[in-house]
């Protein structure tokens, strides 16, 4: 067995209400560890993961939450055989920081 890294993408919306203004769908991006024997493997157990994600309640507001799994972003196999402090599980690059700021609520001070 291999150790993979998946990213998936999530969103929640809530219902319309007085409330919530129409607010936009909060997005998460998760990073999901898996075993696997190879990356297809790995891709079907991480949508499953994702499928597994999906949930519905209803928040102090009486809103209803919906979570869906948007989609499976990328599986890539971590390059150790051992997960361990220091190892790199996922890599990244992009050129637009002021668009990452932009996304990135931890980073554009947003409260969430």
């Amino acid at each position: 067995m291999r150790t993979y890294v998946a990213v998936l993408l999530c969103a929640a919306e809530a219902s319309p209400s007085a409330a919530s203004g129409g607010q936009p769908p909060l997005y998460r991006e998760s990073f999901v560890l898996l075993a696997a024997r190879n990356e297809d493997e790995a891709g079907q157990k991480a949508r499953a993961h994702g499928e597994g994600l999906e949930t519905h309640y209803r928040n102090a507001e009486g809103e209803l939450i919906t979570w869906t799994f948007r989609q499976l972003v990328d599986v890539a196999e971590v390059p150790h055989d051992r997960v361990g402090d220091g190892t790199e599980l996922y890599t990244r690059h992009f050129r637009n920081f002021a668009a990452y700021t932009a996304f990135e609520p931890l980073l554009s001070g947003e409260d969430l």
